[in-house]
């Protein structure tokens, strides 16, 4: 197979943009690992003109699906864990083309998981596992359970998350067999949630006592990486200073939640500052006192 593909990526390894070239086979008849491609060609160039190009090839009844993709966006996939195969096609494929060990010295950085990018990465699940249990709890109040089934598993699975990389760890595609031997805990309360025979509300009534504990439980470290933001200055932030700060961009759209829900959980404190209208204040958000000596 790489006889075949080998004209291929030997055309894109000569140019003087490509860092690296991976070749990830696909390991069964149903993988969706390989988008159910029997080969997966992965490129990654330092600028290229476009974020991602895929061109796609049949050779032999089989297939082939060739990504070129530039740096910054495959750094943006590992940070977020938007694009979670990409994880596994930097571990475990094939190297076809390194060019000054660039994979090489990207999947050490990779296993290594420094304690910067934990901190990012446990911020951001914590800030999704904020918004999804707040929304299922929302839709449970109101009896609405397939909803609160539907927000309050999204919840447990980025919990599972979180517990992955809080232990050092980048959560694979197969996220609950890794936390089965990591954090058996919360492998059960997603077991239970779904395969229980109690009622559905009877479940998620259980499901929401059991979550408080273990949200609690992650708190500290799902916003240290927030709370050392915020903690580069004495005075309070304004939610424009906040959306304008750099470092705070890749929680997007669950920002305002995330902080929220720290201010439910005294972890944050809101300082009124006067407007022009009378008895309507502007909102601005600090660390708590007791929450700032520890940081």
């Amino acid at each position: 197979m790489e006889d075949l593909l080998r004209p291929i990526y030997q055309e894109r390894a000569s140019h003087p943009h490509t860092l690296g070239i991976l070749m990830v086979e696909k390991g069964s008849d149903y993988s969706p690992e390989t988008d159910l491609f029997d080969v997966i060609l992965f490129v990654i160039v330092q600028k290229g003109e476009e974020k991602v190009f895929i061109k796609h090839y049949a050779f032999e009844e089989k297939s082939a699906s060739l990504h070129v993709v530039d740096e910054h966006q495959v750094k943006e996939w590992v940070l977020l864990g938007s694009n979670r195969k990409v994880i596994n096609w930097l571990l475990n494929g094939k190297v076809l083309f390194d060019r000054n060990e660039y994979i090489e010295q990207l999947r050490q950085r990779l296993l290594q998981f420094p304690e910067e990018e934990r901190k990012v990465k446990m911020g951001i699940e914590f800030a999704k596992l904020a918004r999804r249990y707040i929304e299922g709890r929302s839709f449970f109040e109101k009896d609405q359970w397939l909803d609160s089934y539907n927000h309050i598993l999204h919840a447990l699975h980025h919990l599972a998350r979180l517990a992955i990389i809080e232990n050092g760890f980048y959560p694979e595609v197969t996220v609950w067999n890794q936390v089965k031997h990591i954090e058996p805990q919360i492998y059960k309360l997603y077991a239970e949630l779904v395969g229980s025979e109690e009622p559905l509300d009877k479940r998620l009534q259980l499901l929401f006592l059991a979550s408080d504990f273990f949200i609690h439980s992650k708190l500290k470290q799902g916003a240290s990486h927030l709370l050392d933001v915020l903690t580069k200055r004495e005075t309070s932030w304004s939610m424009a200073e906040l959306l304008n700060e750099e470092e705070l961009a890749v929680y997007g759209v669950d920002l305002a939640i995330f902080l929220e829900f720290l201010v439910e959980k005294h972890v944050l404190s809101v300082e009124k500052i006067t407007t022009k209208g009378q008895g309507v204040f502007h909102r601005h958000y600090v660390v708590e006192k007791k929450i700032k000596k520890r940081c």
